[in-house]
């Protein structure tokens, strides 16, 4: 009994630190078995936040999942030391786990090879080898437009910002751009790549609410970056010796190009000036993230349910209906996830490795992230930036720490090669498609398998969640679409 009344009795002084380094609190007296629950009231006290907000809490990296006394590990601990609990803000809304297939969209003749919602959640929109991009309705789960204009495979999409086309590029090297709501062609037909389109990539709302600069990365080793209302190139940038995987236009006026050359490189938007060469893969770069993908792809569009959604346009664009208060708003987002006033760039390689990158102002990586047996497929940021997720062709999935690129667990249960991953809005789930034919949902709570999503006739090539939680889309080679 005297045992349990010390054990009461045991008190630590501790303070409340933000994940950016600002302490949000003097030196306060707590029980060392404080639950996370008190911990989250004393928290919005502090901040006196006018309703609840959820938080997570760290200390020593290591998050007080019960009590703060399971998180120390009370032998440990030096009552003289002053411990310092690190706070993150979780997503205010709760994403549900997807947990079976509502709807197979037959339609495409051939593979689907890429699947992606509009940033408002409103539209989906796939690219297929059989030459067609084909828009659906969500709310009914049927198809709308059927695209004819490319004369070869459409192997990437892309939405631009304000969600009002989308750009498809082709093997022929010619991109195209449509309209969401007539399912036309906008424009003429952009040419000037010698080979296949690989990668798309827009110009962020915040930098210019007109969307109209397009970057795209070929495998002639060019990029180019288009004026899509004139149907012109305005810059060609140079530098790479052969394909270019992946283009991703940043937020700070950069883009980065990843090649089969092994680099990585950074260019300014404005003029087209190569800042600098990321080198450190020992082999073809496939992949790019960057910690701002998510709030890059919504723009002004925050992550509510399409619940609160008009049909006709989202509550947004109602609320900020002058183009210069939507293009605060996306830039009020950015600076949210980027608050030092940076982003984060992660890139996976047929060397096995990926390598943590600050690629505005370092030429180094910050961390090089090892333990893949194949080559790595697509890597994500979770939506909060916490963490990262890699898929490789070794059937498994790690999960890495978003800001120094530690290694945190693997996830396995697929028995092939692993091609897609996707987070859900409130970075609470990832879903991932493969090879073997099956989605699995991941958790981020138990780093366990939440569901098994069999279904699909063959391997599965593209994976999407909707910017509103409320959907996933895979598509693949059996030329059918799942919702």
């Amino acid at each position: 009994m005297i045992m349990e009344e010390e054990r009461d009795a045991i008190r630590v002084l501790s303070r409340f630190k933000s994940e950016t380094g600002e302490f949000s609190s003097s030196v306060i007296d707590l029980p060392i078995d404080v639950t996370v629950d008190k911990l989250q009231l004393i928290c919005n006290a502090l901040l006196q936040q006018e309703e609840n907000v959820p938080y997570v809490f760290f200390v020593n990296e290591k998050e007080i999942k019960n009590s703060l006394e399971a998180a120390l590990e009370c032998e440990k601990i030096n009552a003289e030391e002053v411990i310092e609990i690190v706070y993150q803000q979780q997503a205010v809304f709760r994403v549900r786990a997807v947990t079976r297939c509502t709807s197979s969209l037959p339609g495409h003749a051939e593979a689907v090879i890429s699947a992606s919602f509009s940033p408002d959640g409103r539209h989906l929109a796939s690219g297929s080898g059989d030459t067609t991009v084909r828009f659906w309705d969500i709310s009914t789960q049927t198809p709308v437009y059927t695209c004819r204009g490319h004369k070869h495979w459409v192997l990437c999409i892309a939405w631009s910002p304000n969600g009002k086309y989308l750009a498809s590029g082709c093997k022929n090297g010619q991109i195209i751009l449509w309209n969401p709501d007539s399912g036309e062609q906008m424009g003429r037909t952009l040419t000037g790549h010698k080979k296949w389109i690989t990668s798309l990539s827009w110009e962020p709302y915040h930098s210019n609410p007109e969307c109209r600069r397009l970057a795209s990365g070929s495998k002639d080793g060019d990029i180019r970056i288009w004026d899509v209302v004139l149907g012109q190139t305005l810059l060609t940038l140079s530098g790479h010796s052969k394909t270019v995987t992946c283009v991703k236009w940043g937020g700070a006026g950069l883009l980065y190009s990843a090649s089969q050359d092994c680099s990585i490189k950074v260019w300014r938007t404005q003029d087209g000036v190569l800042c600098r060469s990321l080198d450190g893969h020992a082999h073809w770069v496939n992949t790019l993230a960057l910690s701002t993908d998510y709030v890059l792809r919504t723009g002004p569009f925050e992550p509510v349910t399409r619940r609160d959604m008009d049909h006709n346009n989202s509550t947004y664009v109602k609320k900020y209906k002058i183009q210069t208060e939507l293009q605060q708003q996306a830039l009020k987002r950015y600076e949210a996830v980027c608050s030092k006033g940076e982003e984060r760039l992660v890139s996976g390689s047929d060397d096995f490795t990926l390598h943590l990158w600050h690629p505005e102002r370092e030429r180094k990586p910050v961390a090089r992230m090892t333990g893949h047996q194949q080559l790595i497929n697509d890597v994500k940021f979770s939506v909060d930036t916490r963490m990262i997720a890699s898929a490789s062709f070794d059937k498994s999935i790690k999960l890495w720490d978003g800001r120094t690129g530690k290694f945190i667990t693997s996830l396995r249960g697929h028995v092939q090669a692993v091609y897609q991953i996707a987070w859900s809005a409130d970075s609470r789930l990832l879903v991932s498609g493969s090879a073997d034919s099956t989605l699995k949902v991941w958790s981020m709570k138990t780093y366990k398998l939440e569901f098994d999503l069999p279904g699909h006739a063959d391997e599965v090539f593209a994976v999407d969640w909707s910017p509103d939680g409320l959907m996933v889309v895979s598509g693949g080679k059996d030329k059918v679409l799942k919702l």
